[in-house]
């Protein structure tokens, strides 16, 4: 039987130069293929994003219309932890620190620029 090995999201941006530099200076994802000013591919471990540039007449904007991208991860904690130097230096209200969700998750949050949020997240577990 065939066997789906990952998903691979598109996540549109307004800028790609800058959608991929958001990526990866401070998600820490490693570029692909680049066709610039219309696509990049970006992997971080088994990770990978497709990021399209937009027409420039499309909003991306509007909080509204928030799209969302969830990746579970095997340490949350370490990977904030990680991450944390560059996070800080995004502007007030796009990150969101490690915290417990009622659903059974533990995750942190990122906003880029054109309103996608990730959610970064791991299974609370539960049997200690």
């Amino acid at each position: 039987m065939a066997r789906m090995a990952q998903i691979t999201p598109f996540v549109m941006v307004s800028d790609l130069d800058r959608g991929i530099a958001f990526y990866t200076d401070i998600l820490g994802f490693r570029a692909g293929s680049i066709m610039p000013g219309l696509y990049g591919f970006l992997r971080r471990d088994s990770v990978a994003i497709r990021l399209l540039q937009t027409s420039p007449d499309t909003d991306l904007s509007d909080e509204r219309q928030e799209r969302l991208v969830y990746i579970d991860v095997d340490d949350v904690d370490a990977l904030y932890a990680d991450l944390a130097p560059k996070l800080s230096q995004l502007p007030q209200g796009r990150v969101r620190p490690p915290f417990n969700q009622d659903y059974g998750q533990r995750e942190f949050h990122v906003s880029d620029e054109d309103c996608t949020l990730f959610l970064f997240g791991q299974e609370i577990d539960t049997a200690t």
